[in-house]
């Protein structure tokens, strides 16, 4: 049901709520400035899934992502003598572009600490968003040493520092993503929502607990960086040990304070979304849909995947959080889809040392569908080859047991590093 026939509702929002967090106020600064992204019902998800699957567009954001909402909104709120001091940043990503473009909107200085290996292609962003307003620093290997240089030199220049996402400020203006939500549609059984430091689900997870408590929030977190669901389990924010940094706009160690603190009691659950499903969901959207999204902005279409029972027949909302992906990155975006999908396996394989060993492998265990993707000579000395890395694609899973079966029938001598954690990390 549409708010605009939703009067209750509508005088609900236009009151003023007390509290720290007011994002209706949040709303009406950025509203000159953001674009309101749309709204839409996606009829091939819906199908799927045999539900109502709503995308709230974020990707399609100024910057393309959500997070100019924050860095705006915390920008703007700062006394005159700060702005005229000047803003700095520590960030690889989405927000070192939000906050570029708030500083040039504002008119403020901005300095930016990025990481040393930043891809060029965001560091343009920053730049084409930021104009004379931004000064771009690339230090540090890490962007944990980074963010070190970029709170010292702000402490020494007294200027102030604009986190990522644990500021009350910030997660005031990623909220305004749910008043949008429920501008448009109020009957909403289950929200999903991506999940880095925590100023998204902190901010939107909070608007949803005053005005449509009905409302299932889930949480999206990536398999290898498991924060927020950590931090509930403990409740308090705990720093992991190691996380796989693939899904780049979503993989932190520790999430927010603040964050955590709002979000623990609205979250109903938190999921776990392998890389290799959001490497799936990414090619999916971009295949059958034209949407190009970031591993992180694809994590809350990933997960309708884990929720499949639950969600027939319900009303679903997705948020698409950003599209700022490296074309780079599409090599091994669709081989970790393959790997997860059972279609992609490596073999090292001792092949006999006689003519003919590897033509008699294609012809009697390959299949006729089946494609060899690599093939290298693993050498042990000088004077004699090791086992050679074989990968093989397969057109469908059920090729699988056939291959393995030829294998094992023609005595081929193998190990499969699919299985192999450790062995697999090394080699491929």
């Amino acid at each position: 049901m549409s708010n605009l026939e939703n009067k209750s509702f509508l005088q609900v929002l236009q009151q003023k709520k007390p509290g720290l967090l007011d994002f209706q106020a949040a709303a009406e600064r950025l509203r000159p400035v953001i674009l309101e992204t749309p709204f839409q019902l996606n009829a091939r998800l819906s199908g799927h899934y045999q539900c109502r699957v709503y995308l709230k567009r974020e990707d399609l954001q100024l910057v393309r992502s959500y997070k100019i909402r924050g860095a705006y909104n915390m920008i703007s709120l700062l006394s005159k003598e700060n702005k005229e001091k000047g803003v700095v940043c520590a960030s690889a990503g989405n927000h070192a572009q939000g906050f570029a473009w708030s500083c040039k909107s504002l008119g403020i200085k901005g300095v930016i600490f990025m990481p040393t290996p930043t891809p060029r292609q965001k560091i343009n962003q920053v730049r084409m968003f930021g104009g004379k307003w931004v000064e771009l620093i690339m230090t540090g290997d890490t962007f944990d040493d980074c963010q070190k240089e970029a709170i010292d030199f702000t402490s020494k220049n007294s200027m102030t520092f604009i986190p990522p996402f644990d500021d009350y400020r910030i997660i005031e203006g990623q909220g305004t993503v749910g008043l949008e939500i429920l501008k448009e549609l109020t009957d909403i059984d289950y929200l999903f929502v991506p999940v880095g430091g925590g100023g998204l689900i902190a901010g939107v997870s909070e608007v949803f607990r005053q005005l449509q408590q009905k409302t299932k929030i889930i949480g999206v977190e990536p398999e290898g960086a498991p924060s927020m669901k950590t931090a509930i389990e403990n409740n308090k924010p705990v720093t992991l040990e190691s996380i796989d940094n693939f899904v780049d706009g979503a993989a932190v160690k520790r999430v927010g304070e603040f964050t955590f603190k709002i979000a623990k009691d609205n979250i109903c659950e938190m999921a776990l979304a392998p890389e290799g499903l959001v490497c799936s969901t990414i090619l999916k959207l971009y295949n059958e849909e034209a949407i190009v999204v970031e591993p992180a902005g694809a994590l809350s279409v990933a997960a309708l995947e884990l929720y499949k029972d639950q969600i027939k027949g319900k009303t679903v909302v997705c948020i698409v959080s950003g599209s700022n992906n490296d074309i780079s990155r599409m090599q091994e975006i669709m081989e970790r889809s393959l790997l997860y999908e059972g279609l992609k396996h490596y073999f090292l394989v001792r092949f006999p040392q006689r003519a003919g060993a590897l033509k008699h492998f294609v012809n009697n265990v390959l299949g006729e569908n089946d494609d060899i993707t690599r093939f290298e000579f693993i050498k042990k000395n000088n004077r004699e080859a090791g086992p050679a890395l074989v990968g093989i694609e397969l057109k469908t899973t059920s090729d699988y047991d056939i291959l393995i079966e030829n294998m094992i029938k023609q005595k081929v001598v193998f190990t499969e590093v699919n299985n192999h954690e450790s062995l697999f990390e090394y080699m491929i």
